[in-house]
């Protein structure tokens, strides 16, 4: 009985140490889980302007913990762009159109060769009046047809498709969708002076990478909802898959004269509150968030006319977890 209890105690003790060995490693994890939750930012460092800027201190070892990478802004040069809107077309009527006038110029051809041919038997006296009569009246049939597919082509998608000597080929390209077609209109009202030479194409799906297009020609008939100038473009390379029936925004080279800004990369740009920022660095540990107008999409990033001086140095990379940091650092801290 006497070493039953021994046995009994010595569980117990064990029971207990356990429970006391799992509560010290909890409270060791809660405490390192509120270490990690704690702010790279100090409390109260965060001063905030009349304009909605907020500065940020942030000591060098922060900085390197948020990978922060700082470029100095060169100047830059943009040449002035007038902005129209557009969408992809859809190739299947200029399909459709295209091998309706090979047909009909396929059968214009085989009847003016037979024409031809029963008017010299009718020479010889080796064709009646009439098989020649009925000849030819097939013969003008056919041109009159070919003649009204090219005036509806020529209506329709204007003279420089219309007389394209690849035009089947360029046909099949739009259909396999290696290259697009776009029509960019103008706001009523708004007029450049000279056709634009190429074009800069943003769609919905994608708004920072652009497309370059060249011009292919005048549209040959105003679009009844935007009633301004219009153009057709063509995208050589299809890459950003632009398909058919896809709303773009159309950036147009006009002849004004270049503006004077600068400009900075895609990562610079955080978003907040509805709006753009960038962070200029401001001082060794701090910065200082700057709205900006986003008016001019460049390959790279943004080209902003007046926004922070040509030697500034602003934060080019890591600029979204400075953001962050901001916001911790305002959230309320309880005892």
């Amino acid at each position: 009985m006497k070493r039953k209890w021994i046995f009994t105690g010595l569980a117990v003790s064990i029971a207990a140490a356990g429970l006391i060995f799992a509560y010290l490693a909890a409270s060791r994890e809660r405490a390192s889980e509120a270490e990690r939750d704690k702010p790279v930012v100090a409390e109260s460092q965060v001063k905030r302007g009349a304009n909605g800027e907020a500065t940020i201190h942030l000591g060098l070892e922060a900085q390197k913990l948020l990978a922060l990478k700082i470029a100095t802004v060169a100047p830059s040069q943009w040449n002035s762009e007038t902005k129209g809107y557009g969408r992809v077309l859809d190739p299947t009527p200029l399909a459709a159109l295209t091998a309706e006038l090979a047909s009909d110029r396929a059968a214009a051809e085989a009847s003016r060769l037979e024409f031809e041919r029963l008017k010299t038997l009718s020479v010889e006296n080796n064709a009646s009046a009439h098989a020649l009569q009925a000849a030819q009246a097939t013969a003008l049939r056919d041109r009159l047809q070919t003649d009204n597919a090219y005036q509806r082509l020529l209506a329709t998608w204007g003279k420089s498709i219309a007389e394209r000597k690849d035009l089947v080929d360029f046909v099949q390209s739009l259909v396999v969708q290696e290259s697009a077609l776009v029509r960019v209109d103008l706001p009523a009202g708004e007029i450049l002076k000279t056709p634009p030479a190429s074009a800069r194409l943003f769609t919905v799906m994608d708004e920072n990478r652009p497309m370059a297009a060249q011009f292919i020609s005048s549209a040959p008939a105003i679009d009844p909802q935007s009633q301004g100038q219009g153009w057709f473009f063509l995208a050589l390379t299809n890459q950003s898959r632009f398909l058919p029936g896809a709303s773009v925004t159309a950036y147009l080279p006009d002849a004004n004269e270049a503006m004077a800004g600068l400009e900075i990369p895609r990562e610079a740009v955080v978003r907040f509150n509805g709006q753009a920022w960038i962070y200029r660095q401001s001082g060794e540990e701090t910065f200082t968030r700057h709205e900006v107008r986003l008016d001019h999409p460049t390959a790279n990033g943004w080209f902003l006319p007046e926004a922070v001086k040509s030697d500034a140095r602003i934060v080019a990379g890591g600029a979204q977890m400075l953001l962050s940091e901001e916001q911790k650092s305002q959230i309320p801290t309880g005892n």
